[in-house]
């Protein structure tokens, strides 16, 4: 058996309890933080040109695309891409309400 150790009076113990207290409350993180972007909601001039000449050109068109590239909002993204199949510059490839996809028309095949 080990040696006996002295025990603690009741006051003692008190004074332990009292002196540990809750110690430091937990510091809750911000969470990541996004930043913000600032995309257009309408076309100007010159966006409105890179969209004619640009966009033709690229191989894959989703909404999601667009807004990357010319830095739009989606909404704006959705009705470019309407209006250039109503001018038949893009060909539709697959169209979901979630997702659409276009590619460039290409010549005509025959």
């Amino acid at each position: 058996m080990p040696p006996k150790t002295q025990q603690k009076s009741k006051e003692a113990k008190m004074a332990a309890a009292m002196a540990g207290g809750k110690g430091k409350k937990k510091k809750w993180s911000k969470g990541k933080v996004r930043e913000k972007v600032a995309n257009k909601v309408l076309f100007e001039e010159e966006l409105y040109e890179r969209l004619k000449n640009e966009v033709p050109k690229m191989k894959l068109i989703t909404p999601s695309a667009l807004v990357e590239r010319l830095k739009i909002g989606g909404s704006l993204a959705r009705a470019a891409i309407k209006e250039l199949e109503q001018e038949e510059m893009i060909k539709r490839l697959s169209y979901h309400s979630s997702q659409w996809v276009y590619t460039r028309a290409t010549a005509v095949e025959g």
